[in-house]
């Protein structure tokens, strides 16, 4: 895994390369949704995306992570299958569904039954690299996505733009990401973590404790601000030092949120005793989102070292599988 976070900026390289080579046949239908199918490894992309891209695109972009569509999905639905392995159940079968209701559809896998049902069925697909884990393949899923959306017409090529500018950004900053990113290890070894950001970063902190699930074998959650102004924060009536809140702060937070962030962080500070600020770097959002997903996925390895954890192991998802197959 520690080859695989290194090697990050090389694999966003590498998704251009494919970008650069893909060929889609135009959409037979005007675009009047979007739905994005996937789970885990291989849906976070999809919701990192639709972050990136609200204020841009001019339909409503859905995301699907269970097995039934929305009713609304028809001919004018375009419906994104996102699965590294190609054989997320979940997904398969909502694109299954996809087909009965005559959408539109595209796929990003590796391969198995999704790039076997793209291919019979004529529907466009992209073929990444397989035999990795699918939290280590986000850099091709992220690219794959913008660049289906730019050639299609639905956005421009602005984000694609900004993906390229942020391998600079991290490269340069790789020595000042690890030494964060064991402070961040350090300060939530042992404690529950917290994890607080933006709305327009949700993709980003919901990526993060997924990466401390799957890399650190560690609990914690996530939420956003002003949502939690709303609820949360109450709760934190009853939080104490067991917890390690972490706020992502970005340059292009709202105005008031910002004050909302400087309230909360005061509160949470008095019930928690300590609090970690991440300070994004990068001149737009998805910069600024690659610095932060980078940063934290170092992070997540060196907790899983002081976890003493396997990073690789996965036994209970493996598990979870093996009786679902029984039904």
């Amino acid at each position: 895994m520690r080859e695989l976070i290194e090697t990050f900026t090389n694999q966003l390289q590498e998704a251009f390369k494919i970008a650069e080579n893909a060929q889609f046949k135009p959409l037979h239908q005007p675009v009047q949704n979007v739905v994005i199918c996937g789970l885990g490894g291989s849906g976070i992309g999809a919701k990192i995306v639709s972050n990136w891209i609200q204020d841009e695109i001019k339909v409503p972009v859905t995301l699907v992570n269970e097995y039934t569509l929305p009713d609304f999905v028809g001919s004018n639905t375009l419906v994104i299958g996102s699965s590294y392995s190609g054989n997320t159940e979940e997904t398969t079968m909502a694109l299954d569904e996809a087909k009965v209701k005559g959408a539109q559809i595209f796929g990003v896998t590796s391969g198995g039954h999704l790039q076997a049902f793209c291919a019979q069925n004529g529907y466009d697909f992209v073929l990444v690299p397989g035999g990795n884990p699918p939290r280590s393949a986000l850099a091709y899923s992220l690219v794959q996505l913008l660049n289906y959306f730019n050639k299609t017409g639905l956005i421009s090529n602005g984000s694609l733009g900004e993906v390229e500018k942020s391998i600079g950004l991290i490269n340069q900053e790789s020595a000042n990401i690890h030494s964060i990113a064991k402070e961040l290890a350090e300060f939530l070894f042992g404690k529950v973590g917290v994890l607080y950001g933006e709305t327009k970063y949700e993709g980003v902190i919901v990526r993060a404790r997924q990466q401390f699930n799957e890399n650190s074998k560690y609990l914690a959650w996530n939420q956003v601000i002003p949502e939690m102004n709303h609820n949360e924060l109450v709760g934190w009536g009853g939080g104490d030092e067991r917890f390690a809140p972490v706020f992502f702060n970005a340059l292009d937070i709202h105005p008031r949120n910002k004050r909302r962030f400087e309230i909360t962080k005061e509160a949470v500070r008095k019930k928690a005793g300590k609090i970690f600020n991440l300070e994004a770097k990068g001149d737009s959002l998805v910069e600024r989102s690659l610095y932060f997903i980078h940063l934290v996925d170092w992070a997540s390895y060196y907790l899983c070292e002081m976890n003493q954890a396997d990073i690789m192991n996965i036994e209970i998802i493996d598990y979870l599988k093996s009786e679902l197959g029984k039904m």
